[in-house]
């Protein structure tokens, strides 16, 4: 990124504002790819945590805390500087959360009954749909609550998984 920004002080010096334009469009398409390379990297650890809930019918804490974080982050970084606008827009999501689901499947097999589970057995296990429709109820709410009540809409979604109402009341 410096040295474009090198090239942009350069043409702009030197009035070549067409490759500065040009250069201007190459770093907004940076940025917007590294956004959507965090967001993916979010929607990963989700889908691990979501496997993991689904396969073994139960909900930690630990699984709570990293799934609301993930919604928590999303939520963040999705946003543009605009605030008004998101990079990725409600409705949006079921390619991204395909292959976060692709991608999610051998970590979760690590952790999954002890690993006992390989990630092929994971994968017939799981059913996709279901957990697609969870993870976007999940990021619906991104885009209907502040920062400072997601958290809490995120928990009250989590306890209609299985195990949810355990974990709600201590029980995991």
């Amino acid at each position: 990124m410096t040295q474009e920004l090198i090239e942009l002080r350069n043409s702009i010096l030197e009035e070549r504002y067409q490759d500065a334009l040009d250069i201007i469009d190459q770093l907004e398409s940076m940025s917007k790819e590294d956004k959507l390379n965090k967001i993916k990297s979010f929607l990963i650890r989700l889908m691990v945590n979501l496997i993991k809930n689904q396969v073994e019918q139960r909900l930690t804490n630990s699984w709570v805390a990293s799934i609301s974080d993930s919604i928590i982050q999303i939520q963040s970084v999705n946003i543009k500087d605009n605030q008004k606008t998101n990079y990725v827009k409600s409705g949006e999501w079921e390619i991204m959360l395909k292959e976060a689901i692709a991608a999610a499947i051998r970590p979760a097999s690590v952790e999954i009954k002890g690993g006992k589970l390989r990630p092929a057995q994971i994968a017939q296990i799981i059913d996709q749909d279901s957990l697609i429709q969870i993870a976007e109820t999940l990021l619906e709410l991104t885009y209907t609550n502040c920062a400072i009540v997601l958290p809490e809409m995120i928990d009250t979604y989590l306890t209609q998984l299985p195990g949810g109402e355990d974990w709600l009341f201590g029980r995991d």
